[in-house]
């Protein structure tokens, strides 16, 4: 099949690997992304994707904390001006509180909680007539608890983290400051998984699989017995769970030690206990694609229909 010029510079932004290898990839997989960033991982010229959808669509995520509650939401539009209008960040922000306030069930239901003078399906629906473009609420996640927030780049990340620990330690301002600290680590990093736990079954067989083709590939390793193999595989696991394991990642803010020891240290200066218990990370258009047609290319489309 023909691969397209546009698909290769895609798999190339996922995976920082060659032009010529992305394109043999792809054909190889027969255009399948994921095939064809499997196939570039077994022969040890990229790395874990991790969550590495198409960021494109434009609009806003907002993430904020409240005293009982965490709250990150996700409002798509179609141009990125949008993101910086007052009324568009202000919708935005209110509907946070309503999520926080109301706790619906999915966007369905949240279309029909109150906002203002009527819902929030009135809400949008005033808001895209005055800006004279399509807005969507995309989606929103909400914790109960003591949680912190935090929102990157005006919006191109949203994250909240819900902790388990004792009011007296969530009342006190180091404790802010660590959440923070958390939430910075998770936009930064974009960990898959809070501990090892949470990893699936299926994807540590895969990782397996895939450490196993690299060692078949790799002419120090390739004729060694299945066993030692084996062993060493277990060992590279180690380094998947340091990438995409949040309390086994690097402290952003100290590289000498990791979140889970950056975690102890803050709990026992605290006087308590404290333990992650979730997190969400929202990128603003992760998985959508972004319209790329210019506004020319637009009108010239209209007249031709």
């Amino acid at each position: 099949m023909a691969i397209s010029a546009k698909d290769v510079m895609e798999l190339r932004r996922q995976t920082d690997c060659g032009m010529m290898e992305c394109k043999k990839a792809l054909t190889q997989a027969e255009g399948d992304f994921e095939k064809a960033i499997e196939i570039l991982r077994e022969q040890g010229l990229a790395t874990a994707n991790k969550k590495a959808g198409r960021i494109a669509a434009e609009g806003m995520v907002y993430a904020v904390s409240f005293d009982n509650c965490a709250v990150v939401v996700e409002v798509n539009a179609e141009t990125d001006f949008v993101a910086k209008n007052d009324k568009f960040v202000e919708f935005t922000k209110e509907l946070a509180k309503v999520v926080a306030e109301q706790n619906p069930a999915d966007v369905d239901a949240l279309m029909g909680c109150k906002m203002g003078e009527g819902t929030v399906d009135d809400a949008l629906k005033a808001l895209i007539l005055v800006i004279k473009e399509n807005i969507k609420v995309r989606r929103f996640t909400r914790y109960e608890g003591h949680c912190a927030a935090y929102v990157h780049g005006g919006g191109t990340h949203g994250v909240i983290v819900k902790f388990e620990t004792s009011d007296d330690v969530a009342s006190k301002a180091e404790f802010a400051a660590f959440g923070k600290d958390i939430a910075m680590q998770i936009a930064a990093a974009n960990p898959s998984y809070l501990n090892e736990a949470a990893v699936p079954a299926e994807t540590i067989a895969k990782e397996k699989e895939i450490i196993l083709a690299q060692m078949a590939n790799d002419p120090k390793n390739a004729n060694k017995p299945d066993a030692i193999k084996e062993k060493m595989a277990i060992g590279k696991l180690g380094k998947f769970y340091k990438e995409n394991c949040l309390v086994d990642q690097a402290f952003i803010k100290d590289g000498n030690m990791d979140v889970k020891k950056y975690v102890a240290e803050t709990a026992k200066a605290l006087g308590g206990d404290i333990q992650i218990v979730a997190y969400t990370h929202f990128v603003k258009g992760e998985g959508l694609e972004k319209r790329t047609e210019d506004f020319a290319a637009e009108v010239a489309a209209a007249i031709k229909h």
